[in-house]
């Protein structure tokens, strides 16, 4: 593919245009995912429009996220194939050749924002108006699908990253040159990064402490610590990034990592999933099981396990080029999204057993009857 170009070209494009294409890829596989979750809820009768308060006459179905899915994969798909194609035949040093993801960028932007009443309006304005109610955390009140999608958030870190990398190349003027060093080597792209990567746990700890202070339920500020534990473990791993070759920042990162970890997995599986209860009839699960098959459970929470070792690579000096780096964070991310996709299921299983076992107001009371697919 880089045959016709030299190797300072190959590494300047896979660093200007491997971000811009790795934020749509993320932001697909998230959305094919959470399709793949609306199918599971939907299947088992989980009640998701009344968990979130969603209105049931304008909430995304399967077959919507499905379709912003493949068309979003579509464009990007497309795009990608042909900025390749035109880059090797000799156009890596053409200004124009960066038109190409810059129209990506800014046809998304332009149909997320888009105030005419097409392309899932209703969905679109919920997704902006949950965005600022979590940047503005705490000052909002906090619903479960605030902190439902903070909690996505906390799984696209790599996604803003890129989103950063992105922003200062076309908005710093670096396309003109091509010089994707200028912005990495600046200082404020260095600050940046640690704000960026502290950020979606800084929204959701602050959502634990708005929380704590609205319902005085002790087990927020105990959630606020887990998230401040993974505040403390991301920057010391971006710092060690910058000195791979200290011996006392591996220390910090494998401490701070280590316990962060623990403590992200006790919740997951303790408070999240409402697993481990030693009193249960259903060995280390919960006495209510949507699932008739229990074996699932049990693998779910060995693929949890490992998924949240992911950090360990951080630590792994591997001898790899430019290319293969990056594909290995791309995988590392997609890994992630992946854990994140299937926590999402039986997050949402407990809550909705929870509603029932304690008798929650419903708003509306589902038949039952088999469901059609009206939903088309």
């Amino acid at each position: 593919m880089f045959s016709t170009a030299t190797t300072q070209d190959a590494a300047a494009y896979v660093e200007t245009v491997y971000p811009v294409f790795s934020i749509f890829a993320l932001l697909s596989l998230h959305v094919f995912l959470y399709g793949c979750n609306l199918f599971a809820w939907r299947s088992t009768r989980i009640n998701v429009n009344f968990i979130f308060e969603f209105q049931p006459k304008t909430a995304l179905k399967y077959r919507d996220a499905f379709l912003i899915c493949t068309s979003l994969m579509t464009a990007v798909l497309g795009a990608m194939v042909l900025h390749l194609i035109l880059f090797s035949r000799g156009f890596s040093s053409d200004q124009k050749l960066d038109v190409i993801p810059a129209i990506l960028v800014l046809s998304f932007l332009g149909v997320l924002i888009c105030p005419l009443n097409i392309f899932y309006r209703p969905t679109r304005i919920c997704f902006l108006r949950v965005i600022r109610n979590i940047v503005c955390s705490p000052f909002y009140k906090v619903l479960m699908a605030d902190f439902f999608m903070a909690d996505q958030l906390t799984s696209q870190i790599p996604l803003l990253r890129h989103m950063e990398s992105s922003a200062c190349y076309f908005l710093a003027g670096s396309f003109k040159t091509h010089k994707y060093e200028t912005c990495k080597s600046g200082r404020m792209f260095t600050e940046l990064a640690y704000l960026i990567s502290f950020a979606p746990y800084y929204w959701r700890a602050a959502q634990c402490a708005r929380r704590w202070l609205d319902e005085d339920d002790a087990s927020h500020l105990a959630n606020f610590g887990k998230y401040l534990s993974a505040m403390v473990a991301a920057g010391a791993r971006l710092t060690y990034a910058r000195q791979p070759e200290s011996q006392l920042w591996l220390a910090i990162v494998l401490a701070t990592s280590s316990t962060a970890t623990v403590y992200q997995l006790y919740w997951d599986f303790v408070k999240d999933w409402g697993f481990f209860n030693l009193d249960s009839k259903n060995t280390l699960l919960r006495d209510d099981l949507v699932l008739k098959n229990k074996i699932v459970y049990y693998v779910s929470i060995a693929l949890n396990f490992v998924l949240r070792l992911a950090w360990v690579e951080t630590v792994m000096r591997f001898n790899v080029g430019v290319f293969e780096s990056r594909l290995l964070d791309f995988s590392l991310a997609s890994l992630e999204v992946i854990r994140r996709g299937h926590w999402n299921f039986y997050r949402l299983e407990n809550e909705h057993l929870n509603n029932v076992g304690k008798f929650r107001a419903v708003k509306a009371v589902p038949l039952p009857f088999r469901e059609t697919d009206s939903d088309v």
